[in-house]
């Protein structure tokens, strides 16, 4: 059996990063960043070219595609750390009207990981709907629901936010199970962009490696920076793995032939965390080798730490992932757990 992506999904995802990379070089990011982080017509253009609705039915106008191929996608977009509410706007692509095809923009909070009280809702002034995750469902606030204030300097330039003190309860429109499905796909999504931020800050880093100089040698010569790079690298491989496998197991959840031990709860978690550390610890590494103009604003890196840093809370922190995989794993019966040792 082969793991590795089709020639079909790759050349799916490589259609999108020549995009990224067309649309969302260093220059254009601080174009945005002056505008206030949000650029519609970037979010439009990728609306056209199906971003919203890879996995919706193609009965219904989507592609039809798995959450495999979708996260190869936002591996994409994470890679130049796109702006837009797209996470939630992808998830819930079949569960609100316009959402697939950007008609609506749709945000998103997961009110079981997020703390009580105030919240900041990312993108809200731009925002037509927003869901919420709680326990026994998935509530809808609109427009008019969303009494909010700006947030003046936020953490990441590329993500605006509004502070809102009181959250309505909203309406509901879907129940406790597809509210955890949809938490497990966006989550997985989210996987994606940090795997991307992972690969991209490598990638900086190394270059920068190769052309800078000190005493006379480039600094990948030295042993330091080897170090720094090798676990760079060894990061983004474990996390690729794991994010991969967290969009295929998705689409085993369905089918009616799935391995037993194929359990979409672990896969996607256990993503999440892997590749929340792994996304800033690899972005702090690429300012490092980049020294004293890498803590520079001139310097893009900031970018992916802060959208690194961003990333790892929307469903909250890595202790949270491992709480809730022990968890999970106790409810599993000890003669399924352990089926391989007995074998």
């Amino acid at each position: 059996m082969d793991f590795r992506p089709s020639n079909e999904q790759l050349e799916l995802q490589g259609g999108i990063a020549n995009f990224c990379r067309d649309h969302c070089d260093d220059k254009a990011l601080r174009e945005i960043e002056g505008n206030g982080g949000f650029d519609r017509a970037l979010f439009e253009s990728l609306a056209e070219l199906g971003v919203f609705q890879l996995t919706c039915d193609e009965a219904r106008g989507g592609l039809g595609l798995g959450h495999a191929d979708a996260v190869l996608v936002f591996e994409a977009l994470g890679q130049r750390v796109v702006p837009g509410p797209f996470v939630f706007q992808a998830a819930a692509a079949d569960l609100v009207e316009g959402a697939a095809t950007g008609g609506q923009l749709v945000g998103g909070l997961d009110r079981v990981a997020q703390r009580k009280g105030v919240q900041l809702i990312e993108y809200a002034e731009h925002l037509d709907a927003l869901l919420l995750l709680r326990n026994d469902g998935v509530y809808q606030l609109d427009r008019g629901d969303l009494a909010n204030a700006m947030v003046v300097t936020p953490f990441d330039p590329l993500t605006p936010v509004s502070r809102i003190d009181v959250l309505p309860e909203g309406r509901r429109i879907a129940d406790a199970a597809r509210a955890n499905r949809l938490r497990l796909e966006a989550m997985s999504l989210n996987a994606g962009l940090q795997l991307g931020i992972v690969e991209t800050t490598l990638e900086i880093a190394l270059a920068y490696a190769k052309e800078r100089e000190q005493f006379g040698r480039t600094i990948g010569s030295f042993q330091a920076i080897k170090h720094m790079l090798a676990d760079m690298f060894a990061r983004q491989e474990l996390i690729r793995a794991s994010v991969y496998a967290a969009g295929a197991t998705l689409d085993l959840l369905d089918a009616a032939d799935a391995p037993a031990l194929a359990d979409v709860e672990q896969a996607v978690r256990g993503a999440s965390l892997l590749a929340g550390e792994a996304a800033i610890k690899n972005a702090r590494a690429c300012i490092q080798i980049h020294g004293g103009m890498g803590y520079t604003w001139e310097v893009a890196d900031h970018y992916y730490l802060k959208r690194a840093r961003v990333l790892a809370n929307v469903f909250g922190e890595g202790d949270a992932h491992a709480e809730a995989i022990a968890a999970h794993v106790a409810t599993i019966p000890l003669e399924v757990r352990y089926a391989d040792a007995n074998a």
